[in-house]
C-alpha cells in the first residue's frame, strides 16, 4: 500500500488519484476520516492512530511543529521496520537547502533529515517556491485589484504542483530517485510583481502590486492563515529580501527527470482561472 499523509493538500490529492488509477492500493491519512472524500477504492486512515502494516511506500511532506499525523505515520512505520515487519519505506519530502535556523525550511530540512536516519532508503524531493500559493491572493485581487506585499522585486521561480506530483509519483513507484535528492524549480524565474501581472491576466484585470512593510504583511498572514507557524512568518521576509536584485536559481531537473517542459505559472494561472472568479 502507498500511505500519503498529506492526503488532503495541493501534493496530496494527485498521489492519491494518480495511483489508485493505475491499480495501486492506496491510503489516505486524514485528521477528519468520517468526512473526507477520496476516489473509489481509496482506503482513508485515521492520523491518530495510523495503520502501517503493509505499507510499502509511505509518501509525505515534512510539516511545522503543529502538524503530527507525518511524525505518527514515521514512528509507526519505523516500528514495524524494526520488528522487520516492512519493507523498507520510500518518503518523498519536499523542503529548501541551507535553511535558516527556525524557519519553515529549516523545520523541514530537520525532520527530512530525522527520516532519512531511520529509514536510509529515501526519495527527497526538494521545492521551493509553489505556483499554486497565488491563490493567497485571491482576496486582495477581488477586493482592490491590489496586492499588498513586502519586496516587489524578490525573485523565485514556482514549480507547478503538478509536475512535483508527477515526480514523487514516480518516486513512489520505481527506484529511480531512491538515494537522489533533487532541489526543484519552475522554468522561469519571476519578481513578485510579475507573478501579480501574470495572475491579473486571467480574469481580465490588470492589479496592481504595492510594497508594504514585512511586519505589515506578517499581521495580514497571520490574520488570514491563523494555523501558520510564527517561525515560517518571521523567517519569509529574509528570505524574499534576499532575492531582490538577484535572478532566481533555476534549475532543470523536471525537465529531465519527466522529459517533457515543466509547466509554467501563466499555465498553472490559466487551469486554475476559477478560483480567481468572484
Amino acid at each position: 500500500m502507498i500511505l500519503n499523509t498529506r492526503a488532503t493538500g495541493n501534493l496530496g490529492r494527485p498521489l492519491v488519484a494518480e495511483p489508485a488509477a493505475k491499480g495501486a492500493t492506496v491510503g489516505a491519512l486524514t485528521r477528519t476520516p468520517a468526512t473526507t472524500r477520496v476516489p473509489d477504492g481509496v482506503e482513508v486512515c485515521d492520523s491518530v492512530q495510523p495503520d502501517v502494516d503493509g505499507v510499502t511506500a509511505p509518501s509525505s511532506s515534512t510539516s511545522p511543529p503543529s502538524g503530527n499525523a507525518p511524525r505518527r505515520c514515521w514512528m509507526a512505520a519505523r516500528r514495524q521496520a524494526s520488528e522487520g515487519a516492512s519493507p523498507s519505506p520510500r518518503w518523498s519530502l519536499p523542503a529548501t537547502p541551507d535553511a535558516e535556523r527556525g524557519s519553515t525550511a529549516a523545520i523541514h530540512q530537520e525532520l527530512g533529515e530525522a527520516v532519512e536516519t531511520a529509514f536510509g532508503q529515501l526519495a527527497y524531493l526538494r521545492p521551493g517556491a509553489f505556483a499554486s500559493h497565488a491563490v493567497q491572493c485571491k482576496p486582495q485581487l477581488q477586493a482592490s485589484n491590489v496586492v499588498r506585499d513586502p519586496y516587489t522585486q524578490s525573485s523565485t521561480a514556482p514549480i507547478v504542483d503538478a509536475d512535483l506530483a508527477a515526480l514523487a509519483l514516480r518516486a513512489l513507484v520505481d527506484d529511480e530517485l531512491i538515494g537522489r535528492k533533487p532541489s526543484l524549480t519552475g522554468p522561469e524565474g519571476l519578481t513578485a510583481t510579475q507573478r501579480v501581472e501574470i495572475l491579473g491576466q486571467v480574469p481580465g484585470r490588470w492589479p496592481r502590486y504595492e510594497d508594504i512593510t514585512s511586519e505589515r504583511a506578517g499581521q495580514a498572514m497571520l490574520s488570514h492563515n491563523p494555523w501558520v507557524h510564527e517561525a515560517a512568518i518571521d523567517s519569509l521576509p529574509g528570505y524574499l529580501a534576499r532575492t531582490v536584485g538577484r535572478p532566481a536559481w533555476v534549475r532543470g531537473e523536471v525537465e529531465r527527470m519527466l522529459g517533457r517542459p515543466a509547466r509554467t505559472v501563466a499555465q498553472w494561472a490559466a487551469d486554475h482561472a476559477a478560483a480567481f472568479q468572484n
